[in-house]
């Protein structure tokens, strides 16, 4: 079918698509399209470059957090671009009242359907803005423990000690225990070592101080606690605390606890070990007790 007869084409009681169309609805249409068109295009573009500004300004200044202005510079994209739409539609005559008023009630719809999706995106929102833990801090939420890869609407990322993805959903990250290790600069490394009834508890005691202060990890301010704090069944139990920089808290504990070891045994302090009597007897002397 060519043009010609495309327009001679009937449609409505003796009607023809031709007697419909004149040269000025032609223009007129052809000309929605366009600027139709032309503003998605821009649209698009001014949302992309708005959201990049956005998270530019993170990058750019040191004491703006990534997360949160992530987070606005995708919420920023969606509003334009959605407010792009919008005009699109206007372009073409749509009453966009009524959509949106539509938009609205499908959206309580749906949000009662996705009662537990939308408490995760609260919670995301949460999270977002009053920041209890941003990219890269080491914390631990819910017994899961991992330096955090990403924040989003929906979940947290970690990546756990052994660097196996944990995701956690962020209703569970809000309503739960969060430990962030990463806040404050400085942490304390705590040990308990223990020693027999018949060591030398003044010699134990410097033995464990000179081990642990003579390493560069250590703090000397805040000064070292180390006390005597237990008298168990078979040895007496120093409490030693120490502080550190955070990074290096684990590495310092364990590189501490067989330092001191060693040195208590070149010390010639004994570090006792439970221990447990077996008394064997024969069946006369069983049956002697019994009478």
């Amino acid at each position: 079918m060519n043009f010609d007869e495309l327009l001679n084409t009937e449609v409505w009681n003796g009607q023809t698509i031709g007697s419909y169309l004149t040269l000025d609805m032609v223009t007129s249409l052809v000309g929605n399209i366009v600027a139709a068109l032309l503003i998605l295009v821009v649209g698009l573009w001014l949302s992309g470059f708005a959201k990049r500004r956005i998270m530019g300004l993170s990058k750019k200044h040191k004491q703006l957090d990534d997360t949160l202005f992530s987070f606005l510079g995708s919420i920023l994209g969606y509003t334009i671009i959605g407010f792009t739409l919008l005009f699109v539609l206007n372009t073409f005559g749509v009453q966009t009242t009524s959509i949106i008023a539509l938009l609205g009630a499908a959206g309580l719809a749906i949000g009662l359907a996705l009662q537990g999706t939308l408490s995760n995106v609260a919670a995301g929102v949460m999270i977002v803005f009053f920041r209890p833990f941003k990219n890269g801090d080491f914390v631990e939420i819910g017994g899961q423990m991992g330096t955090v890869m990403s924040i989003s609407l929906n979940n947290t990322e970690l990546a756990s000690l052994s660097n196996t993805q944990v995701i956690i959903p962020n209703s569970q990250v809000w309503g739960n225990t969060i430990t962030n290790y990463s806040v404050y600069p400085t942490r304390r490394a705590e040990w308990t070592f223990g020693v027999s009834y018949d060591s030398d508890l003044k010699k134990a005691e410097q033995i464990i101080k000179d081990t642990i202060m003579a390493d560069e990890r250590a703090m000397s301010d805040p000064e070292p606690f180390i006390q005597v704090t237990n008298l168990g069944d078979s040895s007496v139990d120093f409490l030693v605390r120490v502080w550190c920089d955070r990074t290096v808290l684990f590495g310092f504990q364990a590189d501490m606890t067989r330092k001191v070891k060693e040195a208590l045994d070149a010390g010639g302090i004994e570090i006792p070990f439970p221990t447990r009597t077996i008394s064997v007897k024969t069946e006369e002397e069983a049956a002697q007790l019994s009478a």
